[in-house]
């Protein structure tokens, strides 16, 4: 038999004092700034958990589009979160003016190299710091610049195009063009910025497991960023990152790894040439290169290789995947849409026929300009499939600020999600949920018609808002503009199932699976 032990009469007061204590706490966070006059999920008004737990899902960018439709423009995601979805709101809330700065969500998309927190243009919160580092690496992706790295975008896209046709093209074997086409990606990027592929095509292999490292990450930050103060306990953990800063252990991440390796054997081939008398030591048409001149024109010493490595690292971590993305969207709604494709590939043989441009494998960014039903095929596919579908978070300033016609107490994070704003009726037709190009196609003689490609070109978010407007866009564009038209016009590609693609988010959405038959065209 069991003795019969007695509760401690301490345990019923300490169970009350608890219960009361997250009362009060629920109490605070429901009532917290007013903002229970706000509509929402119930759970969201209380903790952040359950922005959490919806992130954690995968399927935010639909919760988030319902509880929209179902409660109107503006929606509590939080205790101290709101979302709108009203055009207006996007010219307030990502306004050139920096009133507001960016929440805690950013700082957790930064990576560590030897225990120091790369602060990047993407993550930091620091207004003066991120406009003092964008003034010395605008310049490199600029469009005038990003056109001169064509010729290495048309290197790797015709090794690109070459492999699908080895690999796919004359063996019927099906294409995973979800990994094919982020292999291509990531080793533009890598090309553009180092003059070097990683070689995920040449090797049709993810190379050093980076790409699933990418996945990994991106499923790390994506439900972590609603809740910063778990990347301070897990990955930026201060004991972790002295480990890793006195060389016990290594915490950098698989981007920054890369990126330092390469820099190191860039700056060891100008070390090199330098050695050897050679006057011009920056040979290579690249963006590293034009990093390192800025540093050289830095007299203050701000830019230094630090910085550079933060940056080279960034665009590393995101220069793949929405561009893969964005490209595998293009794709599939042009395949779902067979107006549509066979409107762009008559299109193509038009102007080709006409001479209007040149037949040639890969497609020049010249030409590219010159086909309007290519450049409104892109435009939809970024509007109906922005790969950026969390809510892309600010914070009002200390004293307040109105939006959309509410005022909006200060410390409150405010935000707009792409995936919703891009499905407004009254600016994009009440077709929203059609892939319908022709509404990017307007009479250029009609004020009307341009007043509306202005609004709806105003309230596309799909590279981000204001001063923080994504500085890698260009090259992304560029890479779309070549390709699609490209691939389509040597290869006759195919869906292998009717159904919808499966979608998945991870900070960008991406389809859990997007498999191709192709074959060669019959020209």
């Amino acid at each position: 038999m069991f003795a019969h032990v007695p509760l401690s009469p301490s345990l019923p007061w300490v169970a009350l004092v608890l219960g009361l204590a997250t009362t009060v706490w629920l109490t605070r966070n429901y009532f917290h700034n007013g903002l229970n006059k706000y509509p929402g999920a119930r759970l969201a008004s209380l903790t952040d958990w359950w922005r959490f737990y919806v992130v954690w899902t995968r399927k935010a960018h639909f919760r988030y589009l319902d509880l929209h439709n179902q409660y109107g423009d503006v929606v509590r995601l939080g205790p101290n979160a709101l979302s709108f979805s009203n055009p207006r709101a996007i010219k307030e809330i990502y306004s050139m003016s920096k009133k507001l700065t960016k929440s805690d969500f950013y700082p957790v998309q930064m990576q560590v190299s030897r225990g120091e927190v790369l602060q990047s243009l993407f993550g930091t919160q620091d207004e003066e710091y991120h406009g003092r580092l964008r003034r010395f690496v605008s310049n490199a992706f600029s469009m005038s610049s990003i056109v001169r790295y064509e010729p290495r975008v048309n290197e790797t896209a015709k090794l690109f195009i070459d492999k699908t046709e080895e690999l796919f093209a004359t063996t019927g074997k099906r294409c995973d063009m979800k990994l094919w086409l982020q292999f291509f990606a990531f080793d533009v990027i890598t090309e553009v910025t180092y003059s070097r592929r990683v070689g995920f095509v040449d090797r049709v292999e993810d190379v050093d497991g980076i790409v699933e490292w990418l996945d990994k990450i991106f499923q790390y930050m994506a439900p972590v960023g609603q809740m910063p103060f778990i990347d301070k306990l897990l990955v930026k953990n201060p004991v972790l990152k002295w480990l890793s800063k006195h060389g016990y252990i290594d915490n950098s991440s698989g981007t920054a790894r890369f990126s330092k390796a390469r820099m190191s054997e860039r700056l060891q081939e100008i070390a090199d040439r330098r050695a050897a008398g050679v006057d011009e030591v920056y040979q290579r048409n690249d963006i590293l290169t034009m990093f390192l001149e800025s540093k050289d024109k830095d007299k203050t010493g701000f830019f230094d290789d630090r910085l550079i490595l933060t940056m080279t690292t960034s665009i590393a971590l995101a220069g793949s995947d929405t561009t893969a993305i964005s490209l595998c969207a293009t794709l599939y709604h042009l395949l779902r849409n067979p107006r549509c494709y066979g409107k762009l590939m008559k299109e193509l043989s038009d102007a080709i026929e006409s001479g209007l441009i040149a037949d040639t494998e890969i497609l020049s960014w010249a030409d590219s300009q010159k086909l309007p039903y290519l450049d409104a095929c892109i435009k939809e596919t970024f509007r109906i499939h922005p790969a950026i579908s969390l809510n892309l978070e600010r914070v009002t300033p200390p004293e307040g600020m109105y939006i959309d016609g509410r005022f909006i107490p200060g410390g409150t994070i405010v935000s707009c999600n792409p995936w919703v704003v891009h499905r407004r009726k009254e600016v994009f037709g009440e077709d929203v949920e059609v892939y319908r190009p022709e509404r990017w196609l307007v009479d250029p003689t009609s004020l009307s018609d341009l007043e509306r490609l202005n609004e709806m070109k105003a309230t596309m978010l799909h590279f981000g808002g204001g001063s923080r407007t994504c500085l890698g866009k260009h090259i992304a564009i560029l890479e779309m503009y070549k390709l699609i038209p490209s691939l389509l016009r040597k290869f006759d590609l195919r869906l292998t199932t009717d159904e919808e693609w499966d979608l998945e988010n991870l900070w960008f959405v991406k389809p859990r699976k997007f498999e191709l038959d192709i074959q060669l065209r019959n020209k």
